[in-house]
């Protein structure tokens, strides 16, 4: 057999192995003469310790050591991925690594993407100044954390920090040492790991922002968030007492997914009595300043729990003026109660999605839903004129209506029946039907569906 790989010029072999595991790599000096000092080649370095037999070991680093040297003379390292097990005792090993990555920073590295496993011994990247002119992608995972008295990374467009032990000082120069930054990523779900990332991000720079936090202690936590170039925010964490979100104003996109610290809270005020008298006794956190601060969006998705608390937690909705996508999760457990209002402060709302439509029924879903409990004593049942004259899909300009995971179930039904009776403005229809249906029952949903009665004259409903 003709072995065309081999007759290839060394600069596209040095490509190849720059795409593969290091180890894997470094193991093709043993195929022929041809192979033996192509590793010399790679700009693309990545180290993990966890594929080591012996984790641990001074085999992982002794390797380490090995292949930069041979890439003593290499002019350039793009990429250095290094995953490792820090252990006490061994700081000869942590002064490895830092030379390692210092090494990698002078050869012209782009992307440094480092991860220690939780141990509970911190590995620390200590240096005056932490510079340089072509890191573009930082990545921080685990036990990794800055300690220094200044940065400066006058090309660095993208960071995560994924629950790292960086406290808030450090934090703060690294987010002032990048004046182009443009993506941060933030998770904080170890109880290790300290809540100032995600509490605080001021970048005048950044454009596309991501923050899941699952601290459920932190609820009296200010979160603070100041970014007027901000295109993106995707944010997800229980709520809290304060947030201060200002200079939001080219915000385009926002995506909540908040979750109250007491589940039990949904138990106890399922139904509509206390929405009479404000906010329900235990429910402290108020995102009234975060709703107001996306207020100029265009696009909004709501998890299913962070629709119910734009009723729960928010003393008053904005009007959303250019918000032209709306989209909703929907379950069992959360209902629909912010619904009415929330269609009635978005008088340009085009597109409607909605992900399930099966939900929690309470008296405050209103005509934004068909579906209601038994009525509460003392309490008379809106008539039939009633509920037409103060529907809010009476008023919403909607035109397209998408619905995923659709069942059939009669509440569906029911549910598609009130939309399709209500929005005069409707003009498509796109029903995704449920993956688990079979194709006989698929036939007779589209029928039930096509069945309905439309207020639109202009309403087309389509199946995908």
């Amino acid at each position: 057999m003709v072995d065309l790989i081999s007759n290839l010029p060394d600069e596209i072999l040095g490509k190849i192995l720059s795409l593969v595991p290091t180890k894997v790599a470094a193991s093709t000096s043993v195929l022929s003469k041809r192979w033996r000092n192509l590793l010399g080649l790679i700009d693309s370095l990545c180290f993990d310790e966890s594929e080591e037999a012996t984790s641990g070991s001074h085999r992982f680093f002794d390797f380490v050591d090995k292949t930069f040297a041979l890439l003593s003379e290499s002019p350039i390292i793009k990429k250095l991925s290094l995953s490792h097990i820090p252990t006490s005792g061994r700081d000869d090993d942590n002064s490895r690594v830092s030379r390692w990555i210092w090494t990698a920073l002078e050869r012209g590295l782009s992307e440094l993407h480092l991860h220690a496993t939780p141990r509970c011994h911190g590995v620390y990247l200590s240096r005056e100044l932490f510079t340089s002119n072509t890191l573009v992608k930082l990545t921080l995972s685990g036990e990794y954390a800055l300690e220094v008295n200044r940065v400066f990374l006058p090309a660095l467009k993208s960071i995560s920090l994924l629950s790292t032990w960086l406290d808030g000082p450090n934090y703060g120069r690294l987010l002032d040492g990048c004046p182009v930054l443009e993506d941060l990523l933030i998770t904080e779900t170890h109880r290790w790991a300290l809540p100032c990332c995600a509490s605080f991000v001021e970048s005048a720079s950044l454009r596309r922002l991501v923050i899941t936090v699952k601290l459920s202690d932190t609820q009296d936590t200010t979160v603070f968030l100041k970014a007027p170039s901000l295109v993106l925010l995707d944010y997800s964490g229980y709520v809290t007492n304060v947030y201060d979100f200002v200079d939001l104003d080219m915000l385009v996109e926002a995506k909540l997914n908040l979750m109250l610290w007491d589940s039990s809270v949904y138990d106890e005020h399922h139904d509509d009595d206390y929405y009479d008298d404000g906010r329900p006794e235990g429910i402290s956190a108020d995102i009234t300043r975060l709703v107001a601060g996306i207020s100029n969006i265009t696009t909004l998705h709501l998890s299913p729990e962070s629709l119910e608390l734009f009723h729960l937690c928010c003393e008053s909705i904005p009007v959303f003026n250019n918000l032209l996508t709306l989209s909703i999760e929907s379950d069992k457990a959360h209902g629909w109660q912010a619904m009415p209002l929330l269609l009635e402060s978005c008088p340009n709302l085009h597109t409607l999605v909605i992900k399930g439509l099966v939900h929690r029924v309470t008296n405050r879903c209103g005509d934004a839903c068909p579906c209601s409990p038994e009525e509460h004593k003392n309490k008379k049942r809106r008539t039939v004129k009633d509920e037409e004259e103060s529907c809010c899909l009476s008023t919403c300009h909607v035109k397209v209506l998408e619905i995923s995971e659709y069942g059939g179930s009669f509440q569906e039904l029911k549910q598609m029946r009130h939309f399709l009776g209500k929005l005069e403005c409707l003009e498509t229809v796109k029903v995704c039907v449920d993956a688990d249906e079979n194709n006989n029952n698929r036939e007779v949903l589209q029928a039930n569906l096509l069945s309905l009665p439309r207020l639109s004259s202009k309403c087309n409903i389509m199946f995908i």
